[in-house]
């Protein structure tokens, strides 16, 4: 199995997707803030995955960098707070994209409760 197949991946990369997309109606002074940073720590959910997934031989690095995605996945969570209180995105939009990275958070603290699962030894 390739980390593009794990569900946590294709889900975390979905949601980086749309919120890629969201953010380009952010006014442009929020372009070296709140843009740039939900960007980037949305995307650092799935590229700690991949990283976890590649050193899984070694479970406590394997836990290590999981457990850094579920924190990139929590700022990610802070990020829409502060869209939804600056009114750049609406609550529909804020509840949609929460739900999506919480359950993201449920898979991410599966794997580190699970490391077995995922190959690590």
């Amino acid at each position: 199995m390739d980390f593009k197949d794990l569900t946590v991946y294709k889900k975390g990369f979905s949601l980086a997707m749309e919120i890629f997309e969201m953010s380009k109606k952010f006014p442009k002074e929020e372009t070296y803030s709140l843009t740039d940073q939900i960007r980037r720590c949305s995307r650092s959910v799935c590229t700690n995955v991949a990283e976890g997934y590649r050193k899984r031989r070694y479970p406590k690095h394997f836990i290590s960098k999981v457990s850094d995605s579920d924190s990139e996945n929590s700022e990610t969570q802070v990020w829409l707070e502060f869209a939804l209180a600056c009114e750049y995105i609406t609550s529909e939009i804020f509840d949609d994209f929460n739900s999506k990275s919480l359950e993201v958070g449920r898979l991410l603290n599966h794997m580190m409760e699970n490391p077995g699962k995922y190959g690590a030894k």
